[in-house]
């Protein structure tokens, strides 16, 4: 009898411990599975942080492209507006020339606002997916 009471208490003990370690893994699955979620939530809003700044800056580069396109169509009415009281061929000549010279300038100009618009854009759009990244790496090498 003594040692069926051994065998029992034994079997007790053996099933108690697997409920606490069978306890204890689902509970570090779970906090591991909210941990997982947390950082799955965290890269959709980098995502979609990054494409609302990137929307925003195709929007403002649409905006300067529209405004430069008026300001370059009212530039070639002005300019053909002059050449058409131009008196003289040396006139005419000169006229061109200035129009010429100012359009390019302008034109120059206006790439390098676009080219800042597009930067700034990267920049903005890149920031919140390099902070993921960052903040990926830093959890692999801290679990090492």
């Amino acid at each position: 009898m003594a040692a069926a009471e051994t065998v029992k208490t034994t079997v007790e003990q053996f099933t108690a411990a697997g409920n606490v370690a069978f306890k204890d893994a689902v509970e570090k699955s779970l906090a591991n599975l909210n941990e997982v979620n947390t950082h799955s939530k965290k890269n959709l809003e980098a995502v979609i942080a990054s494409v609302t700044a990137a929307t925003k800056g195709a929007e403002a580069l649409g905006a300067e492209a529209m405004a430069f396109s008026k300001a370059s169509v009212e530039a070639n009415m002005n300019a053909a507006k002059s050449l058409a009281g131009a008196k003289s061929v040396q006139e005419v000549v000169e006229l061109q020339t200035a129009f010429a010279k100012s359009a390019l300038e302008t034109y120059m100009a206006q790439v390098g606002k676009m080219s800042e618009i597009v930067s700034a854009s990267m920049k903005d759009s890149m920031k919140p997916l390099n902070e993921r990244v960052t903040a990926a790496v830093e959890r692999f090498q801290a679990a090492r």
